[in-house]
């Protein structure tokens, strides 16, 4: 099967309790940046690449992204509507997205673990990729999964620098401070998010489980492989990641990739 047929998993069922402010009233991955969902951002990133056929893992609020994607067409253009005659006409626009996308409902308190067993059956190539539905980067999805592949590993990781959320000092050995750096990147590797899996993976998930969990054994067995990215990098955990990620969209969205 063709590589661009690789279908990519969103883990999009999780409640987000630390933005509160904004997941009382949609989940996670509906929150917006720059007017977008950041769950749009991340499929435009993977569509960039080539891989435009994506299986979302519902859960929490999941109606209200099936609901935007099946609307899409009203929220991105101009159209006219008439009513006694129950018709409606769309202008032509520039912003229709070539996504295919599975949405499976996998449980309102599911971990992702088990999120992802219950979408194996949507799985019908020997790889395939996850990733979460609160982290953009501009990482190169078509060298990651090259990069898997060639490792012939069960599982691999992008692994990123995050950068420290309250800067970084640095001092000389006699304990004066010789630098700051309000944004100071973590000198050790952390999981990205962007990940690739053989579809054996599935024989190690155990049931209610995080999909962390497996990663223990897929080291064990000297089955995971870690794919550097020393490029951009960034979670949506907090409101104020949602506050700078807005801004950067409007400064210089380093994920944006695409034209």
């Amino acid at each position: 099967m063709a590589s661009k047929n690789v279908k990519t998993v969103i883990l999009c069922g999780g409640i987000g309790y630390r933005l509160k402010e904004e997941t009382d009233f949609k989940p996670k991955p509906m929150i917006e940046v720059g007017g977008k969902p950041i769950l749009w951002h991340i499929m435009k990133i993977y569509s960039h690449f080539g891989f435009r056929d994506f299986v979302i893992a519902l859960g929490y609020k999941g109606n209200l992204i099936k609901d935007y994607f099946v609307n899409k067409k009203f929220y991105d253009g101009d159209f006219v509507i008439h009513t006694y005659r129950d018709k409606i006409k769309h202008y032509p626009n520039d912003s229709k997205d070539n996504f295919r996308i599975t949405f499976v409902d996998t449980g309102l308190e599911s971990l992702t673990g088990e999120r992802l067993r219950r979408v194996k059956k949507y799985i019908d190539s020997d790889n395939f990729m996850v990733t979460y539905g609160d982290g953009l980067a501009d990482i190169n999805i078509s060298a990651l999964l090259k990069f898997h592949k060639g490792q012939k590993t069960t599982g691999t990781v992008s692994g990123v620098y995050p950068i420290l959320k309250y800067g970084g000092i640095y001092k000389n050995n006699r304990g004066i401070a010789i630098k700051f750096e309000k944004k100071a990147k973590i000198k050790h590797l952390i999981n990205g998010g962007f990940m690739v899996f053989n579809k054996k993976v599935f024989d190690l998930i155990e049931e209610n489980s995080m999909i962390e969990d497996v990663f223990d054994k897929l080291i064990k067995n000297k089955q995971m492989s870690i794919y550097e990215h020393r490029g951009f990098f960034h979670s949506m955990d907090t409101y104020q990641d949602m506050k700078d990620l807005n801004q950067m969209w409007e400064e210089n969205p380093a994920w944006k990739l695409w034209g």
